[in-house]
Parts: C-alpha cells; structure tokens; sequence
C-alpha cells in the first residue's frame, strides 16, 4: 500500500438511487461501482470496502448513523481503503455474488451487507452489520477496519490463499448436476416435507423470523389443488390467516411488511416492499377463490388501493406526476427510528376515537403498555376471527380515522425508482386479481405500468433494470425479462389482447440470445454483453422474490400452449433440466421451478372460441377467472381466427348459437360447453 494517495471525494450525488443519495453527504469518500473505484484501488494498492444496502433497510440506517456519519471511523475508512457503496435492488447481480461469498466464509448473509475485496474485486472477508465498538458478539467496526487492512498490507498470501477458496467452490456449486426428473411423486413427497415445517400453532415456515415464503405456499397449495388433502390447504390458510391479522400487516394502511421478528407475526421489520405484496396479491387471491374467506379478500383489496394510493412512482422528484409505473419501496423508520410512523400509545387512540375507542383497543390489541418497546403494533391476532359485519363496520371507520391521524405523521423514507422485475410481480398480480374481484381499476393499473416499463424503460429493443425521474440505470437482468413477460401473459389472458402474447415472444427472443447458457442451459442473470464480473450468476433459487428462471419456465411453458411452437416446450424442458439435479439436494429454495414443472406437465387448457363481445363468452371467461386453478391457460379464439395447429382444439369453434368452451388436458378436449354453468362443471367446480 503506498503511503501517498489521491484523496477520493464522494461522488454518490452523481447517481439517482435514494438509498446512495441517503449516503451522499456521508464523510465517507464513497465511490459508484465502476471501473474507475477501481482503477483507484490498483493504483494505491489499498484493498475495496464493499457496502451493499438499500433505502429501506433499518441496520443499513444504524450502521449509516454510528460509522458512516463517525468522522474518525470515516477517516480510517478513507486513509485504508477505496469505499464502494452499491445498492441491492440496482445491482442485484453484484448483491448474488458477494452475498454467496459472505456465506461461503460462515456468514449468514443479509443487509448490509460489507466485504472487503482486493482491487480486482476477489472477496476475501466480510460480514453484515458491524457496531462502531464491540457488542451484539461482534466486533468493533473501527477495529475491524484496521485488522483487515493489516492483514492486506503484511498477508497476502493469506488474502490469496481466501480469494482462490471462494472462487473454486463459486465455480463448484456453478457447476452442474445431472439432470433428474421432476415426478409427480417427488413433487407430492416435497409437499409433504414443507408442510412439516408449517408451525401449526402460528402458521408460517420455521421458526422466528418468520418470511411469507409465498413460492413455497404456492406449492403447498398446487398440492391441496391436486390431491384434495386438507392439510396442505390448511397449512396456507393458517399461514395466511395469522399473518393478515398480525403486526405484518398494516391495519390501517394496508399491505405487508418484509417479515415479522417474532414467531406470532406480531413484531415486523417494518419496510414495505412491492415485491411481497404482489405475491401476497396472487396468493391471497388464489386462498379466497378455494374458499371464499373474507378476510382475504378484505386483505387484498386493501393491499391493492395501498398500492395504488402510495406507491404510484414519482415522475419528476415534484410530488405531482405520477409515472404510472410502482415504486420499489417504504423504508423502516422515520424520524430515525424503526416502526415510529406505524405505532400507537393508548393515550392517542383514546383521543382519536373518543366512545369507540374501547371496542377499538379490544379488537387491536391496545393496552397501556403497549405490546411492543412501550408502544402499540396494531393486531388482531388474540383474537383473529372476523366479528359480525356491525361491529366489522365500526372498526373500518376506526381505522379510517386513525390513518387520516397517522398521515400527518413524519413519513417513512420512500423509494420511488421504478425497477422491471418488482413491477412485473405487481402487474401480474393486480391483472389477475381484477376479474376476480371485479375492480376494473387494478387491470387499468396493471396496464399502465406494463406500458411504462415497455415503452419508457426500453433501450434499443432491450429492456433497462431501473428508472428514477427521467432517468434510466443498469442493463436489464433475467428477472426484469422474466417477470415482465409473466406480466403480459397475465395481461393477455385477462383482457384477450394477442399483443401482449408478442411482446411476451420479443423478450424470450432477448434471453435466448443474450442470457442462454449454451454449455450447461438455464439462463445467466446477466447478459454475455454487460460488465464482467468476477463470476457470472446463474441460480433457480427463490428468495425473498421467485427466482427468475423458475419464472421463466413457467412463461416459456405458458408461451408454448398459447402459440404452439415447439421451441418454447423445449427450451422450457432444457430450462427446468438445467437445474433438476438441485432438487434432490435441497428442494426447499427450488418452489417456483417445481412448480413451473407440474405446470408444464400437467397445464388445463380451457378455449373460449367466439366473440368476445358476446354475453355468453363473457360469462364463461368470468367463470373461469373465477375458479383457482394454478395450471390454466385462457385462451380467446374470435371469429376467424385459429388455435396453432398442435393444439387439442384446432379447428373446433363457436357453435351455431353463439360462444362454445372446450375444456383440455393433454390431448383430450371436452365437447362444446355453452353455458357458464356447463363449464365450471366441466372445470370440476362444485354444483
């Protein structure tokens, strides 16, 4: 390390992220991820502070506030090191590698997230949040910043000798496992191992903290779909239950929170993100078209106007043109502190709600002392059952109240930059959701943020990962495809507009070309034509989102039925052969890939061939939007157009009378059903 060095200045005001805007004015020299961070780290021989967070993340936040903001800690971080600070929902490529690369050093990964890597950008230690001075059974940051830098300075060899660990077991668990196929008896006996992990009391996957782990819950329910056990059913419907009644779930605003702390969903960590509540939207929606419970449906309506009330993303920065496109995210705290905008004292529930403040702190759990550091999370989880529609009414009017109350509060950060893939979640959600419960506004909704991502963050025919007032950031990812195609076939389905179909077939032409792995199949996460990182991902795994090549064999398998062309059954096979082999070892992070395979094997196609315009085709169409069924494919065949030639229906059409559905599996097709009522027979609803 050379002893004189060019001062490095920050430069995160050069960028439109809010989460690197919140570190601007750090004393931090903190650099962008780029070529020339790097180049400075060369050419001063002084190993790179990696830092990866985002704008809603609250241990981002302390450790901002007790090291970023420490003057003397920030003088040792610039004096050792060049300090690169990147956040997660822009470079979810950058966050995939060094998150494996911390949990390949024994660490558990999560934000923030801190790694020390040499100017070639090699990790070779790290952690997460790290105190100013030692406590929580980790060290100090100050001290650790200087053991790092010494042992950089005077160990090389030790430095190399991590580096070449990480990178030979990156590229062994890259590497391949022989294809195994997905049977339908592997698929039942994974369900069967998932439900054992439901925590039958509380609901939910495993222990505290406690995830919504919607993928898996998908799966669980596909199970309950295809063999009719009540327990796989159950075990969603508890989960579901538990968390829309607990503190996850924001009572008055609607929507919820990232995951609860506690085993009871009562404590969360209070930052909403788009990405979960779209697939709370599917979810909940597929649980209450099985069983008609209002709870859900009260969830999704709600969680619906929030999304379309406080998450429409800011054009300009103004406040007064909404981009039409959804925001990403509402942080945790406000006013420095995690949860201040959600809570209550007693004291100001009273003075809100005068008489009906006693039934109110009944139902919502609200005491003197609070069941939360002093203070109130709003829950109904004592006592979760829905009461009578009298009293359900006087405890909507409550809310109502209260939330006018708490919008005069200091609100949460909110991070308005548009990303492809989280729209793409709620898109498809909020389109399927609309028939549902018949509110024309959420496909309205859907379509104009499908057109906003299409048209506003498309460069030269391919799609850009992020959009902030007016400004485009970082080459699209697999998931920004994948998610965005998934979209428009939820959008083709729902309105019968072969439009979407096409922009669908355009993006899979992008992946095919730009992020197929010709050697081992499966799509990277990065184009072969984008910046060269020390790895290039490829994973099936979920995490907090579907992972996106799980996604995308279920549009590839989609795209095959509703075109016919046989490319897109194989590539959706090669897709799913790809990474089979991963399922015997741990089939767990694999539920949107199993999924997408039952589909693939086992899709219910169900034709409604005549005008679209007709009273019978429209109430057939209803009827089949109706109904949960997690394998369909809806397909709308007007007057004088064909189904593909390899479909079981071609040349079957409407009947002398009007609109005629077939209903098919496999090869087989029903005989012409003309009435709604013939259909959801047909579909095997009950009479």
């Amino acid at each position: 390390m050379t002893d004189t060095v060019t001062p490095l200045v920050n430069r995160l005001d050069e960028g439109t992220s809010p989460y690197l805007q919140q570190h601007k004015d750090n004393p931090v020299a903190w650099q962008a991820w780029g070529a020339d961070a790097f180049e400075a780290a060369r050419a001063s021989d002084r190993p790179i502070l990696l830092s990866i967070g985002y704008a809603a993340c609250h241990w981002c936040h302390v450790m901002a506030h007790e090291s970023f903001e420490n003057a003397q800690i920030a003088a040792r971080m610039n004096r050792l090191f060049v300090n690169i600070k990147v956040d997660r929902e822009e470079r979810p490529d950058i966050d995939a590698i060094y998150q494996q690369a911390i949990q390949l050093l024994g660490e558990q990964g999560g934000w923030p997230l801190t790694v020390f890597l040499t100017p070639d950008g090699e990790p070779f230690w790290g952690g997460t949040y790290f105190p100013p001075e030692p406590r929580y059974g980790r060290p100090g940051f100050a001290q650790v910043l200087q053991a790092i830098a010494e042992v950089y300075r005077s160990d090389r060899a030790r430095v190399e000798k991590n580096t070449t660990a990480i990178k030979d077991t990156m590229r062994r668990l890259a590497a391949p496992l022989p294809p195994s196929a997905i049977t339908r008896e592997a698929t039942d006996n994974i369900a069967v191992h998932l439900l054992r992990e439901v925590d039958p009391i509380e609901g939910g996957l495993g222990h505290a903290p406690k995830f919504p782990q919607c993928a898996a819950l998908k799966l669980l329910w596909r199970a309950w779909k295809r063999q009719g056990q009540e327990s796989f059913r159950d075990g969603v419907t508890l989960t579901l239950s538990r968390m829309s009644q607990g503190g996850i779930y924001d009572h008055l605003g609607g929507g919820f929170a990232r995951y609860a702390v506690d085993n009871r969903w009562l404590v969360p960590h209070f930052e909403k993100m788009l990405y979960d509540n779209a697939q709370m939207i599917e979810l909940l929606t597929w649980a209450w078209q099985d069983t008609g419970n209002p709870l859900f449906e009260q969830r999704v309506r709600e969680t619906a106007a929030w999304v379309l009330r406080e998450m429409i993303a800011d054009a300009d920065g103004t406040g007064t043109a909404p981009s039409g496109a959804f925001a990403s995210t509402l942080d945790a705290d406000s006013e420095g502190k995690e949860g201040k905008f959600y809570v209550w004292s007693e004291a100001e529930i009273d003075a809100v709600l005068g008489p009906d403040a006693a039934a109110f702190k009944k139902a919502y759990d609200v005491t003197p002392g609070g069941n939360w550091e002093g203070a109130t999370i709003l829950n109904r989880s004592h006592a979760p059952e829905m009461r009578p529609p009298s009293e359900e009414n006087i405890l909507a009017a409550c809310r109502e109240k209260l939330r006018e109350v708490r919008a005069r509060r200091i609100w949460p950060g909110w991070d308005d930059k548009v990303l492809a893939d989280w729209n793409g979640l709620m898109i498809a959600a909020l389109a399927r959701a609309a028939p549902v419960f018949k509110t024309p506004e959420w496909l309205e909704a859907a379509r104009r943020a499908f057109a906003f991502v299409a048209e506003t963050m498309t460069e030269n025919g391919r799609l850009k990962h992020a959009w902030r007032h007016g400004r485009l950031a970082h080459p699209g990812v697999l998931d920004d495809y994948a998610f965005m195609s998934a979209a428009a076939l939820a959008l083709a389905e729902t309105t019968g507009q072969s439009t979407y179909v096409a922009q669908a077939e355009d993006w899979a032409g992008v992946l095919d070309r730009y992020y197929w792995d010709t050697d081992s199949g499966g799509y990277f996460l990065t184009a072969e034509d984008t910046e060269r990182l020390i790895v290039r991902p490829k994973s099936a795994h979920d995490s907090a989102a579907p992972s996106g090549n799980g996604i995308m064999a279920e549009v590839l398998t989609r795209l095959y039925y509703l075109t016919g062309k046989i490319h897109y059954r194989d590539r959706a096979e090669a897709l799913i052969a790809a990474f089979s082999g991963q399922v015997a070892r741990n089939h767990f992070p694999l539920a949107s890939l199993i999924n997408a395979n039952e589909f693939l094997s086992d899709a219910l196609q169900v034709v409604i061939a005549g005008d679209p315009a007709d009273a019978r085709a429209r109430d057939m169409t209803a009827a089949v939007q109706a109904m949960c069924l997690p394998n369909l494919v809806l397909q709308a065949v007007a007057p004088g157009e064909e189904l593909p030639e390899g479909h079981p229906a071609h040349g079957k059409g409407a009947g002398k009378d009007g609109a005629a559905a077939y209903v098919c599996r496999g090869t087989t097709c029903s005989l012409p059903l003309t009435s709604a009522e013939a259909l959801r027979a047909g579909l095997g609803a009950d009479p």
